[in-house]
């Protein structure tokens, strides 16, 4: 293969010959540089110098084969020259600070889109793959407020809260807001796993949002892949908001790596009978701050930087914004089928051909109108009564009906959702 001009230093080339002959493994690429004293050296050592330093044999038959090591970084090179995705080094100032305060930082990071998010304070929302469509509209939302409020959205792109985290942050009106969300890839930065994240891929990249990966080319996913993605997705942020997960879920690996790394984990509560938040009630037992609103998160997360402050404009901009999104992701009928969620406007569907899950949730048709007037914040019965144009008597019997449903509580005398 021809080589290509290089955008790659000596120095640079030399990181991604080892990052490829150790085929990504940190341990080995740290015990390199403890052995030899830097990357080049490393590289350019005998194949019995890295027998004894006590290198994996796999990793000594990729070193016993230099023109294929040059070959691959050729082809990364090209990769770079044509724009299909970036390249960022961990001496270079562009590589996101956050990341060289955890235990063990890649020497590089793949990227794909606006690398600036990197730099930006960005909050974690993970969770389930198979999330309740309550869940599913919880997370949409509170990504959303925290990006209104001037946060990045940070997740690992799977099915489920991943997904919904990033969608909720990319639904903004206001430009300046667009795209504020960074995923990060547990396979290779070119790999598309699965199939229908592709449309997500381009979402956030079009949008002004970044997706990285710490893995090289073409590696496809395994399931040591994704815990090494958690602890990029921990590390890049401030604290870490679990939405709803199981106990055995992935989600707890990010808020364990977040606790370890000192930051803050914040877990939603769910009804006691929740299969799939039986991990959120296990991480609120061990310590994780339970929060039922995001304005909570940035109350605890706004001391712990000097954050490109928002004025109190702003601020109620974003109430008033998410205010009304909340109202407008308020179906009569959700469903969730195959981590999928299903809105629909007809409130009684034919039990004979319609099954709703045990997650579901329902909204009969003659509280529709006064549920969707009903957000987060909570509103008294006055304002209720000039939304709703309902008498006192009639207003007041609809709201015990959706308390008595489970889907409303009051607080101080506001009502809001639960």
């Amino acid at each position: 293969m021809t080589t290509v001009t290089s955008p790659l230093s000596d120095d640079q080339r030399a990181v991604l010959a080892l990052w490829y002959e150790v085929n990504a493994s940190l341990s080995a690429y740290h015990k390199l540089l403890t052995s030899f004293g830097n990357v080049e050296l490393a590289w350019q050592a005998k194949i019995e110098s890295w027998r004894q330093a006590g290198i994996h044999h796999t990793h000594l038959k990729r070193h016993e084969q230099p023109e294929q090591t040059l070959t691959n970084i050729d082809k990364i090179q090209q990769a770079l020259l044509e724009g299909r995705y970036g390249l960022l080094f961990a001496d270079e100032s562009d590589y996101p600070a956050q990341l060289l305060q955890i235990y063990d930082p890649p020497p590089l990071l793949f990227y794909r889109g606006n690398r600036a998010r990197l730099h930006q304070a960005q909050i974690a929302i993970v969770g389930s793959r198979k999330p309740t469509a309550h869940a599913q509209k919880i997370t949409f939302d509170m990504a959303q407020y925290l990006a209104q409020a001037g946060y990045i959205i940070t997740s690992g792109l799977a099915m489920g809260v991943d997904k919904r985290a990033h969608l909720g942050a990319l639904a903004q009106t206001d430009a300046d807001y667009q795209g504020r969300t960074v995923g990060v890839m547990g396979t290779g930065i070119d790999v598309n796993y699965p199939n229908h994240r592709d449309k997500l891929f381009t979402q956030i990249i079009d949008q002004g949002g970044c997706i990285i990966s710490e893995l090289l080319p073409d590696t496809q996913p395994h399931k040591h892949t994704f815990p090494r993605r958690n602890r990029l997705v921990a590390g890049l942020s401030l604290a870490t908001i679990v939405t709803e997960a199981t106990i055995q879920s992935g989600s707890l690996i990010t808020a364990r790596l977040t606790s370890e790394q000192g930051k803050q984990v914040f877990a939603i509560p769910s009804h006691i009978d929740n299969n799939n938040a039986e991990g959120c009630h296990h991480l609120i037992r061990e310590g994780a701050t339970l929060i039922y609103h995001p304005q909570q998160v940035l109350e605890d997360v706004s001391g712990q930087l000097d954050y490109d402050s928002r004025s109190d404009k702003q601020t109620q901009r974003s109430q008033s914004n998410n205010t009304q999104l909340s109202n407008k992701y308020s179906p009569k009928v959700v469903s969730i089928e195959d981590g999928t969620v299903t809105a629909t406007n007809d409130s009684q569907p034919s039990s004979s051909n319609v099954k709703l899950p045990r997650s579901a949730v329902v909204v009969p048709e003659h509280l529709t109108s006064i549920y969707e007037q009903i957000d987060w914040h909570g509103q008294d019965l006055d304002a209720l009564i000039v939304a709703t144009d309902l008498a006192p008597p009639q207003l007041i019997g609809q709201l015990m009906e959706l308390e008595l449903l489970g889907i409303i509580s009051v607080q101080g005398g506001r009502y809001l959702r639960v």
